[in-house]
């Protein structure tokens, strides 16, 4: 039996333990915005927060994951009110066929958590999603239009 805090919910799954954290969120919490790309985790489709880090869930077995530990979704990133980053991507447009871009606003979102001022050389380095249309241009503008909202909403 899993016990899993996601969204901020308990819930207590009956499982194989070597059961993919990604398909515990999709087909037994019922929440399907985390895709599921590869499975190898090499494309980031599949990313969520684990305790606040950008993790592909798509290799993490069920059983890795210790009672405690909580895990964020895209459905819990912006539940009370968009998150910066959802907000900067829907004003320019970063998506273009949009699959991968749950995983990437994930993994933008705790890379902001971490480095609210981060490079162009840090986003290239630890935003490593695969988008098959190519918008790594506006991925890196999103990615710094929100770090700039961020800021200017902490002083």
């Amino acid at each position: 039996m899993a016990k899993l805090n996601v969204n901020g919910r308990d819930f207590e799954i009956d499982v194989e333990e070597d059961t993919p954290l990604l398909w515990v969120l999709r087909d037994h919490v019922g929440l399907t915005g985390t895709k599921y790309g590869c499975g190898v985790a090499q494309c980031g489709a599949c990313t969520v927060h684990l305790d606040g880090v950008a993790t592909r869930s798509c290799s993490v077995p069920v059983s890795a994951v210790e009672p405690g530990q909580k895990i964020v979704t895209i459905e819990g990133l912006g539940a009370e009110k968009p998150h910066p980053v959802q907000l900067a991507w829907a004003e320019l447009d970063v998506a273009q066929c949009g699959y991968c871009q749950v995983g990437m606003i994930m993994a933008v979102s705790a890379l902001l958590a971490q480095n609210p001022s981060p490079s162009d050389e840090d986003i290239r380095s630890e935003i490593t999603n695969i988008c098959r249309c190519g918008t790594y241009g506006r991925v890196l503008a999103g990615t710094k239009l929100a770090a700039a909202r961020m800021a200017s909403n902490r002083g």
